[in-house]
């Protein structure tokens, strides 16, 4: 029971700030829709999606709810696009960095405390790497959009479009990899990502 409380507090916490970050860019960038949705804020109930937030119980990896923007109230579209995106895996790799910190310097406290600071930063490695695959909705198609050359931007918007069942096809054939031989090709690749995150990270601080 202590397991699942400490997830579902990891859970609301690290999609919270990658979402928050993902509105307050947007807003920063010059676009107002996300604030006017009530975006920029720390309240998990504006941030959590039901679809994501099972696929954390079921695959180990999830999402919350898109933040919206216009790209006509961005001065530079494609760029500022990018910077909104890449800012909520950012955000949740510096979320990993400051819990290792406050682990490493502040080793004295309570289990549970211990537990959910653990649960947080393994949760911010998962977000950040999931995230930057370059599947819609995933921020890392938008981040891609600074490689299409401008005569493929219509390839790239019909990309963006199927992202959705390219991702959720991708996502059911991996549990079925997993369950039928055991191996699952994302999980795997995201396991490597981690380790080597943590690596990184334990020698930053």
């Amino acid at each position: 029971m202590t397991d699942l409380f400490t997830l579902l507090i990891a859970l609301a916490f690290c999609i919270t700030v990658h979402e928050a970050a993902h509105a307050w860019v947007a807003f920063k960038l010059g676009d107002p829709t996300a604030k006017h949705e009530g975006r920029v804020s720390l309240n998990p109930l504006r941030h959590l999606d039901l679809l994501g937030t099972l696929m954390i119980f079921i695959a180990h990896f999830g999402w919350g709810k898109p933040v919206h923007y216009n790209p006509h109230n961005l001065r530079h579209p494609k760029r500022d696009a990018a910077l909104i995106s890449v800012a909520g895996p950012l955000t949740n790799l510096a979320t990993a960095f400051a819990i290792a910190l406050l682990m490493k310097y502040l080793p004295q406290m309570p289990t549970f405390a211990f537990e959910t600071l653990r649960a947080i930063y393994s949760l911010s490695i998962i977000l950040f790497l999931f995230n930057l695959l370059p599947i819609a909705p995933l921020d890392g198609s938008k981040f891609l959009g600074l490689l299409i050359p401008r005569s493929k931007e219509d390839w790239y918007q019909r990309f963006l479009a199927q992202g959705p069942t390219v991702l959720i096809v991708l996502i059911v054939l991996d549990r079925l990899l997993a369950e039928t031989i055991g191996f699952s090709p994302l999980g795997t690749a995201i396991q490597y990502g981690y380790e080597a995150v943590t690596v990184l990270i334990f020698l930053a601080t």
